[in-house]
């Protein structure tokens, strides 16, 4: 199988690259190779005849996304619809990477493929309409992550959650993290090795979520990346109206997938994947889990 991975040195794709260039024929192309917002820069596809090709370009900075809306639409939006024409011209399969913010956030417990979005920020709407275009493409895979950490880290954002609050800790820093916004965790190494199956078992075309099982709120989660690693920052929770953000985001945005394991994709649970992490990026030894 053929694989053109767009976005290939961030943090996903990272991931998916390793994953897929052992047993498939894998082309990485990066923001220097393709500009998805440009249809004519998006034929270069078309000259390696791909049967796949997996979208991770984003534009990721939710508080940005509201002052700079048509940046932001242009990449997640305009983007995928040119990569879905794309990829219909030549009969190849689109995945496109979408997220947990199509959600509104309301229904308090994990969201799943069933559950209708109603995004409620700049940048949720934008990857919904990313979806939208991308099923013009009837050979698609519109693939929901969230809150993602990866040993590449997010170029857009400047690495993950998990590295910051490590930083923090080791700087002896006063850390404040947010205890009312529920979400899934999710190590990029996983959510790739399960987009590969999604690929490879040729499941019907359609939307799922690929996330870590279980969810947390971000201060739990940080509390258990301090546990793993042994640090003892100064951390206390705080509420979400103490950030005086400028863009509202899901309070519960946690998702579970309802179809994947029909076709025996299972994922682990978050604190496992952090565990394994944390062990490959080199904060903690492997040997500390041992029995």
């Amino acid at each position: 199988m053929k694989t053109v991975v767009i976005g290939s040195t961030g943090q996903l794709g990272t991931d998916l690259m390793k994953v897929l260039v052992n047993k498939h024929e894998t082309i990485g192309l990066t923001h220097k190779d393709i500009e998805v917002t440009d249809y004519n820069s998006c034929q270069i596809v078309k000259k390696y005849s791909p049967e796949v090709v997996i979208n991770t370009a984003a534009f990721i900075k939710v508080e940005q996304s509201e002052e700079e809306p048509l940046k932001m639409f242009a990449v997640n939006a305009i983007g995928a619809r040119n990569l879905a024409i794309v990829s219909k011209e030549i009969d190849a399969t689109t995945v496109f990477i979408s997220t947990d913010y199509v959600f509104d956030g309301s229904k308090r417990k994990p969201y799943t493929e069933r559950d209708m979005p109603s995004p409620i920020n700049t940048y949720g709407i934008s990857k919904l309409s990313g979806e939208f275009y991308t099923k013009q493409n009837p050979k698609h895979y519109i693939i929901r992550v969230a809150s993602l950490f990866g040993v590449a880290g997010a170029s857009g954002k400047g690495g993950n959650f998990v590295e910051t609050m490590i930083t923090k800790a080791k700087r002896n820093e006063k850390i404040s993290v947010i205890d009312d916004m529920w979400m899934s965790p999710t190590y990029t190494k996983d959510a790739a090795e399960a987009i590969k199956s999604i690929i490879e078992l040729k499941v019907p075309y359609g939307i799922y979520h690929v996330t870590n099982s279980e969810y947390c709120t971000w201060f739990q989660f940080a509390k258990e990346i301090f546990r793993l690693t042994g640090l003892n920052p100064n951390l206390e929770p705080i509420k979400t109206c103490q950030l005086q953000s400028k863009v509202k985001r899901p309070q519960f945005s946690a998702l579970k997938s309802i179809k994947l394991p029909k076709y025996g994709i299972k994922m682990r649970s978050w604190k496992e994947a952090l565990r394994d992490y944390l062990v490959e990026k080199g904060h903690i030894g492997s040997e500390r889990f041992r029995r």
